[in-house]
């Protein structure tokens, strides 16, 4: 399908692996010049090299979400390799801080919201005037079943994740009169570095193959999710570049849950 974004310019947050990696792709393949960020520029350059990209349509930078003067630093080099962007995704995040309520200290609730929250609202700071300009302008947010349905072990996520849902929708309110369409994706248990490193605690703690804790943990956590089976990145990109293109005109202020049910309400 064409998406009509051959002419536009992407910046992609949490590009180095997943579901960012995937939608870099996927955004390059329908011939956007593609910027990609990341925290760690080493990693993020060997994400970058296997992508493949024509010359001149892929670029990476580093930046740390938690630092304002980062994000601007990035901002910098993106207006003088690609000029202003007109798609901004934001994929980066983290679990953050686990366990029940009463294990959680004050520390554990900062640093999760810092990133997980705070991380969308200073990127959008820092690049709405560009996705102002020009009458056209799409901003897709990574959020997260845990956003409409919280899970009682990881309240920090949850609650990040849902402030991020009801920040895109207001902005959506305020900008789409200038052509600028405001939606998030809402994926469950998708196959990533982030639900690898939780199956593979969780195997330790229960005893069992990594392949074996996945299956529990869709019988015991996740019983919604009809398919039975983690997401793979890729399945949640197509949705991702879907609301960055041409064809999501009459879309703004969604939010598209790619979880195979696991939401369990409408």
């Amino acid at each position: 399908m064409d998406l009509g974004i051959s002419n536009r310019t992407a910046l992609v947050f949490g590009a180095d692996s997943g579901i960012g990696w995937n939608t870099a792709r996927l955004l390059l393949d329908e011939g956007a010049t593609v910027v990609v960020s990341d925290l760690d520029q080493e990693s993020l350059d060997e994400a970058a090299a296997t992508l493949k990209a024509p010359k001149g349509k892929l670029f990476s930078f580093a930046a740390d979400v938690r630092r304002a003067a980062s994000l601007a630093d990035l901002h910098a080099k993106v207006r003088e390799a690609v000029g202003q962007i007109d798609i901004l995704v934001q994929s980066s995040g983290v679990t953050g801080a686990q366990g029940y309520f009463h294990e959680i200290d004050e520390e554990g609730w900062a640093s999760t919201i810092d990133i997980d929250l705070m991380g969308p609202v200073r990127i959008t700071r820092e690049f709405i005037a560009d996705l102002r300009e020009g009458g056209w302008g799409r901003i897709v947010y990574l959020v997260s079943e845990d956003a409409p349905q919280p899970y009682d072990d990881e309240l920090p996520y949850c609650a990040a994740k849902a402030g991020v849902l009801s920040f895109a929708k207001g902005l959506s309110r305020t900008y789409a009169t200038e052509g600028l369409l405001v939606n998030t994706v809402s994926p469950a248990f998708i196959h990533t570095p982030m639900t690898d490193a939780m199956m593979e605690k969780r195997a330790k703690q229960i005893g069992t193959s990594v392949d074996e804790a996945i299956v529990s943990f869709l019988d015991e956590k996740r019983p919604y999710m009809e398919l039975k089976r983690r997401g793979e990145p890729e399945e949640v990109a197509n949705v991702i570049a879907f609301l960055c293109s041409d064809r999501a005109s009459f879309v703004n202020g969604s939010n598209y849950r790619v979880d195979s049910g696991s939401v369990a309400t409408i």
